[in-house]
């Protein structure tokens, strides 16, 4: 990775404690351009998330792809065939700009995600099949296949673990669902040492944020207490880091971690605010860490390095005393959280359809 004397000192000051800069977005005119290089140059980026919304908004809203339509419609290959090939391509060419950053950190970040497809979420042994398929299609060591935090993705994510592929769990709301792939991570890197295995292995779990204010303002709202409005995805996320330092410490994990595991790092993921009456960098500060990660839109990527604010690792303040009140004032969190992961996957099943059928029309047969 190339030096330079123009790094934002802002970006620069969250890499320093502890939280990993990655950007929520990909399309082949943010690599092919040099913006991605410039922003591992200059705005300390660290890796890249992707999921069918992001690449219906790439595919569907430029003419960067028209070329590879028009290949893939000679090929006869299918619209699914089709997107799963200009996902992989554009995968394996972020994770080309970011192989200095996974060299350079002794492998440990520098990642770009591929989601397995979202109408898996509940079905264990496809998305198994689905992740192996990603993972030898992309063929680089800096991908994760994201696989979603559902019941039946934790044993998907233990076996994934196990065979030695990079898993990025997404759609984490309730910190139960956390503690459990944290388990699944925990166990496959277990069978894989007891089989004399390398533990070389990353993953993230990426726990939703903005969402949750959004779900909990609404019936803040209606139940007369705007005051606690803005509280509740702060909290939840912290209760959740609270939990990742009690997971990844003591002698379990001090077998693996000897042995060269790496924690499970919680990333921060729906951290663009959504409500204009918030900091526009609010989910960023308030849960600075580390062995985070904080992946950003470009809008909120771009906020932080004007205007972002780093005072210490507030991902550690105590949630107790919100999260109480959130509680005595009527919200339960875990009907929060069952429906935000309902509302997840139904809207990345949508986005896919969307996807499925705008490459059908601007490839026809």
């Amino acid at each position: 990775m190339s030096t330079t004397t123009n790094v934002n000192p802002r970006l620069e000051a969250l890499t320093k404690a502890g939280v990993s800069v990655w950007l929520d977005q990909i399309s082949r005119s943010l690599i092919e351009s040099g913006e991605l290089a410039r922003l591992v140059a200059e705005d300390s980026l660290r890796g890249m998330t992707s999921n069918p919304s992001i690449f219906e908004k790439a595919i569907l809203g430029s003419e960067d792809y028209d070329a590879d339509l028009e290949e893939h419609v000679r090929e006869q290959l299918s619209p699914r065939e089709i997107y799963d090939r200009i996902a992989v391509k554009d995968v394996q060419l972020a994770a080309d700009v970011l192989a200095g950053v996974h060299r350079e950190s002794h492998r440990r970040d520098g990642f770009v995600s591929l989601e397995v497809a979202p109408d898996l979420a509940f079905d264990t042994e496809r998305t198994i099949d689905g992740a192996r398929m990603y993972w030898k299609a992309l063929g680089r060591p800096n991908v994760m296949i994201k696989i979603p935090g559902t019941p039946e993705g934790a044993p998907a994510i233990e076996r994934a673990i196990y065979e030695g592929i990079n898993i990025n769990v997404t759609l984490l709301f309730a910190v139960e669902a956390y503690e459990r792939v944290a388990e699944a991570y925990l166990r496959g890197l277990e069978r894989r040492q007891a089989e004399g295995l390398s533990l070389d292995i990353n993953s993230v779990a990426s726990f939703f944020v903005s969402r949750v204010d959004t779900n909990v303002d609404k019936k803040l709202e209606e139940l007369g207490r705007t005051d606690l409005q803005g509280r509740a995805a702060v909290a939840n996320a912290r209760a959740a880091y609270r939990r990742f330092k009690e997971i990844f410490s003591g002698p379990r994990w001090e077998a693996l971690h000897h042995a060269g595991a790496a924690v499970q790092r919680p990333l921060w993921a729906s951290t663009g605010t959504k409500n204009p009456n918030y900091s526009d960098t609010m989910y960023v500060d308030e849960l600075v860490g580390p062995h985070t990660v904080n992946t950003m839109p470009m809008a909120t990527l771009q906020a932080v390095g004007d205007h972002g604010h780093v005072s210490g690792p507030t991902a550690e303040h105590d949630p107790s005393e919100d999260l109480k009140a959130l509680a005595e004032a009527g919200i339960d969190m875990n009907q929060v959280t069952d429906e935000l992961l309902a509302d997840g996957v139904d809207q990345f099943k949508d986005a896919m359809s969307r996807l499925i059928e705008g490459i059908e029309k601007a490839a026809p047969r």
